[in-house]
């Protein structure tokens, strides 16, 4: 569920989604988490997390644990509702790290993306952050950004790219942050009805083929990372969510069943 439907979503969120985590899954994920300590960050995405009625409810328990927690924030839920107005608050007071997609920084290539009014919205929502701390220098508010290209092409060199941000965030909005993350977009979902319907499917699998890069593949995410699905089902990662391949170990592929040994030996 999002309150946004992004051209680029692999996850083909959007508001009218219905599909929903419940309490009970999240408390089996807390149960689980409490008794193994080596699980020590949980990453919160959605679509939009803070739309689920229990997010707030999970985040304190979280911490209670004293686990490091991260929010996938669209930023525009921020201002999507008075009731979400509070969040950048909910955040520091929880201590939470904030990841934010924001496509690019300027309003035409960010609403091409995601939607009119998106730009507009994100930078405010940037603002009430930086207001309460989150990267500021000196502060342990860590906010961190997130580029997605917005077309049939691969990212561009990360290091440059987060200079150029951070330039134009500052210059034009005041607005500061962490770090910005730089991320190739899989094809699936509307990403992939993209690159069919513009003819640019071949070439841009060719374009990630060519770019393959053995080294940076031994840090992917699916080897230190699982992905609990919304129906308590579990993947090696969020895409493969998305293409419904679970983890491999047959008779553990729910949360109920969950035996942290049998990942551990098959990774």
């Amino acid at each position: 569920m999002c309150n946004q439907v992004c051209a680029h979503c692999h996850v083909d969120a959007g508001p009218d989604r219905k599909e929903i985590m419940t309490r009970d899954i999240m408390q089996k994920c807390l149960d689980i988490i409490a008794a193994h300590p080596s699980l020590t960050t949980v990453d919160l995405t959605g679509g939009a997390p803070e739309m689920n009625p229990e997010f707030r409810w999970f985040v304190t328990e979280l911490k209670k644990l004293n686990r490091h927690v991260i929010v996938r924030c669209n930023l525009t839920i921020i201002r999507a509702n008075k009731k979400y107005y509070d969040l950048p608050q909910f955040y520091k007071d929880n201590d939470i790290e904030v990841v934010s997609s924001l496509p690019f920084y300027t309003a035409d290539r960010t609403d091409k993306q995601r939607g009119n009014g998106v730009f507009q919205d994100s930078i405010k929502a940037l603002q009430m952050l930086n207001e309460v701390g989150y990267g500021i220098e000196g502060s342990a508010l860590t906010l961190n950004l997130v580029y997605n290209p917005a077309g049939a092409f691969l990212p561009p060199a990360q290091d440059v790219l987060e200079k150029e941000y951070k330039v134009e965030l500052r210059k034009h909005y005041d607005i500061e942050f962490n770090n910005l993350f730089a991320i190739t977009n899989l094809p699936i979902s509307r990403y992939l009805d993209y690159l069919l319907v513009s003819g640019n499917y071949e070439d841009y699998m060719s374009q990630l083929i060519d770019a393959f890069n053995p080294t940076a593949a031994h840090n992917v995410m699916c080897r230190n990372t699982l992905s609990i699905g919304w129906d308590g089902y579990l993947y090696d990662c969020d895409f493969n969510q998305m293409l419904d391949l679970k983890i491999a170990c047959q008779d553990k592929q729910h949360i109920s069943n969950f035996d942290l040994t049998a990942f551990e030996i098959g990774i």
